[in-house]
């Protein structure tokens, strides 16, 4: 099995270095990607790949269910990364349907640390019970809850204190949710944008409001 995947990455190189001469000289020189992709770690959702980029234009960080937790270390120093080192403005929080995650946090079956994980699963789905019963089956309220996770990921990533900080410099980052379906391999944008200013704006119109 290695030796294939040795003898795999071997004529993927030659490939590309022939088709581009100068391709991984080009990427060992400089990382400057446009995006930062917070997604899945289901092995049929890569990336760049779903996204129709090279790799040098997509930094990436994946975990089951792509889960957005506050006190998750590796996100956080991916996110702060993310903007400081690399500058990049376009965060993208990105799910999929059929997600093995969302499957599990609706089982009630144990699945050993992975129930600790996919716990905030758990509380949309307890939270959003009454408009997730009226999907017309299991399948299809799985698929509904996983954009409700995604736009729940976009909303936390705009909470923490880096980007938090990051607006306050006057950074023009914007926090997007998309969903991708396995079954046509299309991008869906779920409409949760999230920009500078945001929750200054919605803060004033509750005050207005009151």
């Amino acid at each position: 099995m290695l030796n294939d995947l040795l003898a795999r990455n071997v004529a993927w190189s030659q490939q590309r270095h022939a088709e581009e001469p100068d391709y991984f000289t080009r990427l060992a020189a400089l990382q400057a990607p446009e995006f930062f992709w917070i997604g899945c770690s289901d092995s049929r959702v890569p990336a760049n790949v779903v996204a129709g980029l090279d790799p040098g234009e997509v930094f990436v960080h994946r975990n089951v269910a792509n889960i957005v937790h506050s006190s998750d270390m590796n996100l956080l120093s991916a996110l702060e990364f993310a903007l400081d080192a690399l500058h990049v403005r376009e965060i993208i929080v990105c799910g999929h349907y059929g997600c093995g995650g969302v499957k599990a946090a609706t089982e009630d079956l144990p699945h050993g640390l992975a129930d600790h994980w996919l716990e905030p699963i758990r509380r949309l789905a307890r939270a959003y019970a009454v408009d997730l019963g009226r999907e017309p089956d299991l399948e299809a309220q799985r698929e509904r809850l996983a954009e409700l996770n995604v736009v729940e990921g976009v909303r936390r990533v705009c909470e923490t204190p880096i980007l938090q900080r990051a607006w306050r410099h006057g950074a023009d980052v914007r926090v997007h949710g998309l969903i991708y379906g396995l079954r046509d391999g299309r991008l869906r944008d779920l409409d949760c944008s999230i920009g500078p200013g945001h929750f200054q704006a919605a803060q004033s119109t509750q005050e207005a409001a009151q």
